[in-house]
């Protein structure tokens, strides 16, 4: 259901999450996160464009989020780079259709359900799960 991008974007998100003021590289991001190098760019961008994360030059620069992990929602990081796209017409145009279909009413009600579920879950609630895991990159367990 979610697109590549917004897949990337989460675990890179995620990643700046866990050391909330500490800028990191492209390169260990990309490392981290499993996302290949050439197409983190392009989700950085994004994020730095969208204002959730902010980006450093010059030796010991590197990207850091611009704002809380308890402030960020999935929903953000998803927008970000590629929003949810609601149906609020009839995407084949047709006249008759003044209104939503059944099939597109039902399929509408259901991205509705997503958005509100994403808009309800932080990065910060994530990073506090009781797993042992930490979401979405790859990190050495103590």
């Amino acid at each position: 259901m979610l697109s590549k991008t917004a897949e990337y974007a989460l675990r890179t998100v995620a990643c700046l999450s866990r050391d909330e003021g500490r800028a990191e590289r492209a390169d260990a991001l990309a490392e981290q996160t499993k996302v290949p190098r050439r197409y983190l760019n392009k989700v950085l961008k994004d994020l730095v464009q969208s204002g959730l994360v902010t980006s450093r030059p010059g030796p010991g620069g590197g990207y850091s989020l611009s704002r809380s992990p308890d402030e960020i929602t999935i929903l953000d990081v998803v927008n970000a780079v590629g929003p949810l796209e609601r149906i609020r017409h009839c995407p084949l145009g047709l006249p008759s259709h003044t209104e939503l279909c059944p099939l597109h009413t039902e399929l509408d009600r259901a991205y509705a359900a997503t958005e509100e579920a994403f808009a309800g879950v932080t990065l910060g609630q994530i990073l506090r799960s009781k797993d042992r895991m930490v979401p979405l990159c790859e990190v050495e367990l103590e």
